[in-house]
């Protein structure tokens, strides 16, 4: 694409060899992800993948889609790029797994008010990352350079995962019942959600995001809100593999209370024992400074638990065993009980 250059084009705000000198940047990131199954690489006009669905009767594609919220505005004050795409792929992965689902690939979607090169490549560089972490491929994406619309600094990210999980082998709800246990899968911290209050409460825009804090064990206020959102696939799958699974809840914007009554039948509800939770320090600096009600914290932010398993009460050793196995701390949190109204602290 030597050739191509528009001094019109530029003069409007849009610098399309800045948009080829990224996607050069960004090759080697992306070649980390490959995978059995990837036909084309990036630079054409749509990424082709071709599954291996042996020995699966009846397959079925999941499909997730997300961005990483206004936790993008800590990356932008930090100038530090290259764990949100983390973030990104998490969104999306986690999603899907909560079927059962193996992600197979990604495509991400990058709009910006001017391109520069080199962070386009740094965001580019935790997608890539987060497929690793998740096992599927990056296989297209697009930068689009908004000048006009978007500040120059600004820019916002989202992504777009397919999996595949054999219609038998779906994670539905259907043979969940009273007595099953809820297992808590250990968080890195906020994740990716309730950044809009996090950054009210915390004046991110006139804080000293580096001073470290003894209030988290000396990380400083930046580090612990980047730290990117924890990616589930290979451990839930291991617990599938390992135990009878009957519902995955990945808990994100809205917390407990909205994101676990999404894999509950109706009839059914859970409780919750707040002394099991392992809740890192993050979360009571957070209420405190924001005088938050604990009800407010759990319908908004995950308190240390990313995602939840609902399995056989039988089975929850080998569940937790297959997760520690797989790298994952887990903990019984609850128990899925007969009636009620969705969840229950106690």
């Amino acid at each position: 694409m030597n050739n191509s250059h528009s001094k019109s084009y530029a003069a409007a705000g849009v610098d399309i060899e800045a948009g080829y000198k990224g996607v050069q940047l960004m090759r080697e990131h992306v070649e980390r992800t490959m995978i059995p199954g990837v036909v084309s690489g990036i630079g054409g006009f749509g990424g082709l993948f071709a599954p291996d669905l042996s020995g699966m009767e009846e397959p079925i594609l999941v499909s997730g889609t997300d961005g990483v919220g206004t936790k993008i505005r800590v990356a932008q004050l930090l100038d530090k790029h290259d764990t949100i795409g983390i973030d990104c792929v998490a969104m999306c992965v986690n999603d899907i797994v909560c079927c059962g689902a193996k992600p197979l690939f990604f495509l991400d979607y990058i709009a910006i008010g001017k391109n520069e090169p080199e962070k386009v490549a740094a965001m580019v560089s935790g997608v890539a990352e987060g497929c690793v972490q998740a096992g599927c491929a990056l296989i297209g994406g697009e930068t689009a350079e908004h000048p006009g619309v978007m500040n120059p600094e600004d820019y916002d990210l989202a992504g777009f995962s397919v999996g595949v999980v054999d219609k038998a082998n779906m994670i539905d709800n259907s043979r969940m019942k009273a007595g099953d246990v809820i297992l808590g899968l250990a968080s890195s911290g906020l994740h990716s959600n309730g950044f809009s209050l996090v950054r009210k409460v915390f004046d991110v825009e006139h804080t000293d995001l580096n001073k470290p804090l003894d209030e988290l064990d000396g990380k400083s206020l930046g580090e612990e809100l980047l730290s990117p959102t924890k990616i589930y696939v290979k451990p839930v799958l291991a617990a599938i593999q390992a135990a009878r699974v009957h519902g995955v809840s990945h808990i994100t914007g809205g917390g407990f209370f909205e994101n676990i009554p999404r894999c509950l039948p109706q009839g059914l509800s859970a409780k919750i024992d707040k002394s099991a939770l392992n809740i890192p320090p993050i979360f009571s600096l957070l209420q405190d400074k924001g005088g938050i009600p604990e009800r407010d914290m759990f319908n908004t932010f995950n308190m240390g638990v990313g995602m939840a398993l609902i399995v056989d009460k039988e089975d929850v050793v080998k569940a937790v065993t297959a997760l520690d196995a797989a790298g994952q701390n887990a903990r019984v949190i609850g128990e899925v009980v007969s009636g009620g109204d969705g969840v229950e602290l106690l």
